[in-house]
């Protein structure tokens, strides 16, 4: 076994299977596949993982969508101020933001389904909090614990799916993952609309606690367990994903001289990830997160609400028909990122952002100026349905499906703690900011945030490459320089 994976190895040290003459270019060519021309095929224990998965991403669509609904409730029950909430909404961002800093070594630490358990389990935590809270300081604990847990789930979630998927499917398995976040959210949006804010709450923990105990039936992430050493495992693994009557013997080799060549390029420190062979990916994974926020997106989703009533529309049908137009939106999504791809679902997703912000900030320009007062709130209703169905197609979901695709196993964690960090970070700037910037100016808000959905599409068009159908090691070793013509 060690003499045939010297033979494989190359000059550079990589699997000579690895070294291809194309490169994946910014317009999304593919190189040569380094697995067997056959793919291997959707098991039902693949598709049974991916559902428990999910299940936390439901939590998160939920924690994402709570602020919204349960708004007015908490203000009256609690007497919180304007500013009180706010420090509350952005308390999610706080605990993400404190998650990303440790997302990605506790990943790589104690496993993919350790930490899905471990996030699963503070923000069950923190759900119980807001349910049985009687003062603010208990609220906004609760919402910076779930912030933790969410933003664990955020990162190792479309880790875990990409890596034990086969290529041709990642992208729709991936996307489902965001849909789910998106049911999420809509089951916040809807029934927080119908009951109490703590009712809510309580709702919201439920996909939470059936993960914990569901994650106990399905298997590690292969490629971790390869990372750390574990063989006899990951074998095992990899076979129960493919079927016990597949051939795994390619793939298995494939991803064992993979990872071990590349564990051999780095030294395990943080520093590693600023080499200058990660600069593609590091801008391509930081800009998206970056391009995301300040475009709107945790703006918007926080404060729906609030944003339909200073356009005298009610809050109530507004935020109900977002939770009912989101979800075909990513339906949208999960069938076409393996067909159409990552890239053209990014731009016509930024296009249609930066479109719907310009429809909204003239709508209430045109409510400053007292013109067409019957007709701005639909315009504004109008705008914002807008906004959410083409975020929903690209932007919200599938810079999170890129940054696990595009870091090397060696990196992966340190890489994904960073985007994670910048999203967040932004996220949090957005949540808390975003109520003064619109006192300040409601059409200048909106402006803002179509220049920057502008600026993503420019962004997409140059940088971002096209990753469909690829296998990861082919692809990483292409987009980090690590390939050479053989």
């Amino acid at each position: 076994m060690e003499g045939l994976e010297r033979e494989r190895l190359g000059e550079d040290g990589l699997p000579t299977s690895l070294l291809f003459p194309k490169e994946v270019s910014a317009h999304g060519s593919h190189g040569s596949s380094i697995m067997s021309s056959t793919d291997p095929a959707v098991t039902p224990l693949v598709v049974f993982s991916t559902l428990v998965v999910v299940s936390g991403s439901v939590v998160t669509g939920c924690a994402m969508g709570y602020s919204s609904p349960a708004m007015s409730g908490i203000k009256e029950d609690l007497g919180l101020s304007a500013a009180a909430y706010s420090l509350f909404g952005s308390m999610l961002t706080i605990g993400g933001l404190v998650a990303a800093l440790l997302n990605g070594t506790i990943t790589d630490v104690i496993g993919r389904k350790r930490t899905m358990w471990l996030s699963q389990i503070l923000s069950t935590a923190g759900w119980l909090s807001i349910v049985f809270t009687k003062n603010a300081w208990w609220l906004d604990a609760g919402r910076a614990l779930i912030g933790f847990g969410v933003g664990v789930t955020v990162y190792v979630a479309p880790v875990y799916i990409a890596e034990i998927t086969p290529k041709n499917v990642r992208g729709a398995f991936a996307s489902f993952n965001q849909s789910m976040q998106a049911c999420g959210f809509s089951l916040a949006y809807f029934v927080g609309t119908i009951v109490s804010w703590r009712t809510l709450a309580l709702i919201g923990g439920i996909p939470g606690v059936i993960q914990i105990f569901s994650l106990y039936f399905i298997p590690e992430s292969p490629r971790w367990l390869v990372k750390v050493g574990r063989k006899r495992e990951f074998e095992a693994a990899l076979q129960r994903l493919r079927g016990k009557s597949a051939d795994i013997s390619q793939e298995a080799a494939d991803i064992t001289v993979y990872t071990e060549t590349f564990e051999r390029q780095s030294h395990s420190r943080f520093l590693d990830v600023f080499q200058k062979r990660y600069a593609h990916s590091l801008t391509i994974g930081l800009g998206l997160m970056l391009l995301q926020q300040f475009g709107g997106a945790s703006a918007f989703s926080y404060y729906a609400s609030s944003i339909f009533e200073s356009a005298d529309f009610s809050s109530s049908i507004g935020t109900r028909s977002v939770a009912i137009v989101v979800m075909p939106a990513f339906a949208v999504t999960v069938i076409f990122t393996d067909k159409a791809g990552r890239r053209p679902l990014l731009m016509v997703s930024s296009a249609g952002m930066c479109l719907s912000c310009l429809i909204l900030g003239l709508s209430f320009y045109m409510q400053d100026l007292h013109i067409c007062k019957d007709v701005t709130p639909i315009l504004v209703f109008l705008a914002i349905l807008a906004y959410f169905v083409t975020l929903s197609v690209g932007m919200a979901g599938l810079p999170w499906i890129l940054m696990s695709e595009i870091f090397p196993v060696n990196v992966r964690g340190r890489a994904g703690s960073m985007v994670s960090f910048a999203h967040w970070s932004c996220s949090w700037i957005m949540s808390y900011t975003f109520n003064f910037m619109f006192e300040w100016s409601a059409p200048g808000t909106c402006f803002i945030f179509a220049g920057v959905c502008g600026l993503a599409i420019l962004f997409t068009a140059k940088l971002v490459p096209e990753t469909k159908e690829q296998a990861l090691e082919e692809m990483q070793a292409s987009l980090n320089h690590f390939s050479a013509v053989s």
